[in-house]
């Protein structure tokens, strides 16, 4: 029996090192077409040479386009690289949320982050809230924001003693309603048809913003290290998942590790919906597919939905710039398209169960 569960392993183990191979080639792929793709078509050697040439000085010599580097430089690289970092962190968002809650339905923005982070974001945009902070003023208001509705969302979940997952579902619930409402009567307040179409293309996610400047650094730090610690913290995760009493049983608090999971994700959502807006779908599909790759395990399944979350958000972004040229489309209306018809399967399968 020993021998047969030590070859089990093994197997998973090979499986999830297979997959980990083959999605971060893929990745590398997606980067490379993500920045080809567009209004200006650039070859994969092309947009290969000039990344090279910025970050190792390889070619030595440019035999390309200035108009092409930058392009490929200062235009599409740094918004593909943000909608792989978005993507990532969205993903595994949602992975450590559906342990936290315990439902299989649950997004990173099921907290109401987001909605504070549109209300800060809102306020920004409409009414000059944040001016202070320059040209960085619309993203640190809706970090700000996303704080503020995490805080909320910590006390009402704490108000009836220990933290639950049900608790803290309602009070997601309960906050995101409240500020989805305050931010619409920002926008009716407003008055001004421009501002609210600015609001309204930010709330359904846009990488058009992406620069290389300091929001991107801050997601570029944040994402690698919540995915690092939700790794690590697999094995608390993966007894959360199946149980407040399992957990007790296992030595492990679940309150505690609760509360922790939801600092880092809140931190986490706060700092990706302040750079993109809010993008929905991807943490709720992506947890899936990474489960049924290399099984429950968290410790496989986090960096598994890093990549594909990363994959999907680039290749979303391509879709929602090149659809209706000149046009952009907020990628969030893609990802909603892509992740409904998944939403109707899975819903499906649990009335078949």
């Amino acid at each position: 029996m020993e021998a047969v569960d030590a070859l089990g392993l093994a197997a998973r183990r090979r499986r999830t090192v297979g997959w980990l191979a083959v999605l971060t080639l893929g990745l590398v792929a997606s980067v490379v077409a993500g920045v080809g793709s567009g209004a200006v078509g650039i070859s994969p050697a092309t947009v290969a040479a000039v990344i090279g040439h910025h970050l190792a000085g390889w070619p030595g010599e440019a035999t390309w386009d200035l108009a092409d580097d930058a392009i490929v430089w200062d235009v599409r690289l740094p918004r593909v690289v943000l909608g792989a970092l978005v993507g990532a962190g969205l993903a595994v968002c949602g992975v450590a949320l559906q342990a936290m809650v315990r439902n299989v339905l649950a997004d990173p923005y099921l907290l109401g982050i987001n909605s504070g982070a549109s209300s800060g974001a809102a306020a920004a945009i409409l009414f000059g809230v944040g001016a202070g902070f320059g040209e960085h003023a619309l993203p640190v208001s809706a970090f700000l924001g996303a704080l503020a509705a995490s805080f909320g969302v910590f006390l009402l979940a704490r108000g009836g003693g220990r933290i639950t997952s049900l608790r803290l579902l309602l009070a997601g619930v309960a906050v995101g309603y409240a500020l989805y409402a305050a931010t619409s009567f920002l926008i009716f307040a407003s008055g001004s048809a421009e501002g609210a179409r600015s609001v309204m293309f930010w709330l359904l996610g846009s990488l058009g913003l992406a620069q290389w400047d300091a929001p991107l650094a801050v997601v570029a730090v944040v994402v690698p290290l919540t995915t690092t610690l939700l790794t690590i913290w697999g094995r608390r995760t993966d007894s959360l998942a199946i149980g407040d009493e399992t957990a007790h049983t296992l030595g492990a608090s679940p309150e505690r590790f609760r509360i922790r999971l939801l600092v880092l994700v809140a931190l986490c959502i706060g700092v990706l919906v302040s750079a993109s807006g809010s993008i929905g779908f991807v943490g709720l599909v992506v947890p899936h597919l990474a489960r049924r790759l290399v099984g429950a395990t968290h410790v496989r399944v986090v960096p598994v939905a890093a990549l594909l979350g990363a994959i999907l958000l680039i290749w979303a972004d391509v879709i929602a710039r090149t659809l209706l040229q000149p046009q952009e489309i907020p990628i969030g209306i893609i990802t909603s398209l892509l992740g409904a018809p998944f939403l109707l399967v899975l819903i499906r399968r649990f009335h078949a169960s």
